[in-house]
C-alpha cells in the first residue's frame, strides 16, 4: 500500500454482499475513544498504541485508548463535574443517560488502557499519581467487568470531571463490516501529577507522539491506522497547544461519519463522506487501488 490505511482483505467481498442483498448490517454497539494531549516544547503530543497484531479488528493498527460502552455506566446517576448530562445529551445527540454511559465509556477507557483517570475527590480537582497497587487492583477489576465504572467512582468517593473532556467527531463503522461501533472521539489533557502506562492487554506498544509526526509516518506507510485515526490526527495538526484544541472542541461538527460503497461499472467505489484521501476504487475481481 501507498501509505499506511488499514484495509482488511475480506471488504471486497463483504461490500458485494452487503451490495447483492446477501449480507445484513449488523447494529453498531455504542463506543468512545480519548486523544489524550500534552505539552511539549516542540507543541502538543497525543498518546496512542498499537494493536497486538493477533487481535481480529484492526491488528497492528496505531489508534487511542477507547472501547466499548458498559449499560451498566447509565443505570444511576454518578457524582458529575462539568457541563450538565443534558448539554452532553444535546452535544452527542443522544438521550442523557446514553449521554452519561458515552462519556463514562471515554473516561473508563482512558483509565483501562492508559492509567489516567479523569476524575477527582471534588468538582475542581483531579487524583494524582494512580499507579500504586490499590489502583491498580481497581484498574483490573475494570477490565474484568467485575464492578462497573459508576461503582467504581462511587466507592472511591471521585467526581467524574466531564469539563475535562471535548466532544471532537463521530465515526460509525461500515456497514460490511462484521464488528460494527458507534464511535464518539473525544480530546483532553494528561492532568498534572499523572502519568500514562500500557496498561491495556490489546497493545503492545504506546506511543507520545505529535499529530504531524505520526501523520507523515502514516503518509510513508510506516504506521498503519484506520481512517479515523489519521483523520483525526491531521485535525489536531492546527493546534499549538493542548488547551487550544479542547477549547475548539465545542464549535466541532458531531455528524456521523459512514463510510459508502457503490457499484459502478465494474469497480466498487467506497468512501467516507468528507474525506477524499480514504476513497478506494476496488475492480470486482481484484484489490484496492
Amino acid at each position: 500500500m501507498a501509505n499506511g490505511q488499514w484495509f482488511p482483505q475480506d471488504w471486497p467481498e463483504r461490500i458485494r454482499a452487503l451490495a447483492d442483498g446477501t449480507l445484513t448490517p449488523v447494529v453498531p454497539k455504542r463506543a468512545a475513544t480519548v486523544m489524550l494531549l500534552k505539552d511539549t516544547a516542540a507543541g502538543p503530543v497525543v498518546h496512542m498504541l498499537r494493536r497486538r497484531a493477533s487481535m481480529a479488528f484492526a491488528g497492528g493498527a496505531y489508534a487511542y485508548p477507547g472501547g466499548g460502552v458498559d449499560p451498566r455506566d447509565d443505570d444511576h446517576q454518578i457524582r458529575w463535574a462539568g457541563p450538565t448530562r443534558a448539554w452532553w445529551a444535546e452535544r452527542l445527540g443522544v438521550d442523557e443517560a446514553q449521554a452519561q454511559a458515552i462519556v463514562c465509556a471515554a473516561v473508563r477507557e482512558t483509565y483501562e488502557e492508559a492509567g489516567v483517570l479523569l476524575a477527582g475527590p471534588a468538582p475542581d480537582s483531579v487524583v494524582g499519581d494512580t499507579t500504586g497497587e490499590d489502583w491498580e487492583a481497581d484498574r483490573q477489576a475494570l477490565v474484568a467487568r467485575d464492578v462497573s465504572f459508576a461503582g467504581f467512582l462511587e466507592r472511591r468517593g471521585l467526581v467524574l470531571r466531564s469539563d475535562l473532556l471535548g466532544a471532537w467527531t463521530r465515526w460509525i463503522t461500515p456497514e460490511f463490516e462484521p464488528r460494527r461501533y458507534d464511535t464518539w472521539f473525544f480530546v483532553a489533557a494528561l492532568p498534572e501529577g499523572q502519568r500514562t502506562r500500557n496498561a491495556s492487554t490489546e497493545a503492545d506498544r504506546t506511543v507520545w507522539i505529535g499529530p504531524a509526526e505520526a501523520a507523515e509516518s502514516y503518509d510513508k506507510g510506516e504506521l498503519l491506522m484506520m481512517p479515523p485515526t489519521i483523520a483525526t490526527l491531521r485535525q489536531l495538526t492546527p493546534y499549538g497547544t493542548a488547551g487550544e484544541a479542547l477549547e475548539a472542541a465545542p464549535a466541532r461538527d458531531l455528524t456521523p461519519v459512514l463510510a459508502r460503497a457503490r457499484l459502478d461499472g465494474d469497480e466498487i467505489v467506497l468512501s467516507w463522506p468528507g474525506h477524499d484521501e480514504f476513497t478506494k476504487h476496488i475492480p470486482t475481481g481484484g484489490a484496492p487501488a
